[in-house]
């Protein structure tokens, strides 16, 4: 049990891996569309790893381009600036985490879930007519928390990974117990210190609580599609329980059993064409 959970987490939090210039510099600007595109194009081309993975996104059937995208400049004229700094961001945060060699968390099913919730979010932002670019990344954050604690705290985590399959609980609860927070906590933390905006911070702390009645419209998303994607069992995790849901959350996203049926199909038709490009 951690005496200070929070003052620990911070200080951990600087042994992460930097994300790189250009994409701390987009994360500032989030919000921000009065920004030099071509100055940040360029940038951005700068790094090949980066720009061929952002490019496979953008030409993937997410997006649906009649003909194939061949450069940033060309991405951010077609989808959209707000679109390609989001696909920047996915890509950036999915290759700034290595695998966890001492860890019992399972990394490909973490990121299979998290790219499962992302599609799904975004999906669901589509219906209810709000920001499918900002559900799209809280949905891929919603459990970073995890990858901080498993990759920072192994000895701990590994504690809470052994008592959550001997209680067959949630996996916050063991967190909870053994370490005094939990992920959700944890990743309000990172992306407070990454300065996403105060919605999305909100979303990634609060996508387990099931008393939204006071939430946003994002926190209520992203808890949908997070347990949709448990629900749909993509991360292969077999020790997988699915969330409780939230009823206020439900009722503020008011969907049909059709509109249902439709992000279900959509987030398995497009879920796994985005795990080959992030994860491989």
């Amino acid at each position: 049990m951690m005496n200070n959970p929070d003052a620990e987490i911070i200080r951990k939090i600087s042994n992460l891996p930097s994300l790189s210039a250009v994409v701390t510099e987009l994360l500032t600007t989030i919000e921000n569309e009065e920004v030099d595109f071509d100055i940040i194009a360029k940038k951005i081309s700068h790094d090949q790893a980066l720009t061929a993975k952002t490019l496979r996104l953008a030409n993937s059937s997410f997006y649906g381009m009649q003909h194939k995208i061949n450069s940033i400049q060309e991405a951010i004229a077609i989808l959209g600036f707000r679109s390609v700094k989001t696909l920047i961001t996915t890509t950036a945060i999915t290759g700034s985490f290595a695998k966890p060699g001492n860890s019992q968390l399972n990394f490909n099913s973490f990121w299979r879930h998290s790219i499962a919730t992302a599609v799904c979010a975004k999906q669901l932002a589509t219906l209810v007519k709000a920001n499918q670019d900002y559900a799209f990344t809280a949905g891929l954050l919603h459990d970073i928390g995890k990858l901080v604690l498993a990759t920072q705290f192994s000895e701990q985590y590994e504690q809470v990974m052994q008592l959550r399959i001997e209680r067959d609980c949630y996996i916050e609860e063991a967190e909870s117990e053994i370490m005094s927070t939990d992920h959700s906590d944890v990743g309000r933390i990172l992306t407070e210190h990454w300065k996403f905006p105060e919605d999305m911070q909100q979303a990634v702390a609060n996508h387990h609580n099931q008393d939204q009645s006071a939430e946003t419209m994002l926190t209520s998303i992203v808890h949908i599609a997070d347990i949709i994607a448990h629900a749909l069992d993509l991360s292969g995790d077999e020790e997988e329980l699915v969330p409780v849901i939230g009823v206020s959350a439900w009722e503020k996203l008011n969907l049909t059993d059709e509109t249902l049926t439709h992000v279900f199909k959509n987030t398995e038709k497009q879920f796994e064409e985005f795990c080959q490009i992030l994860i491989g």
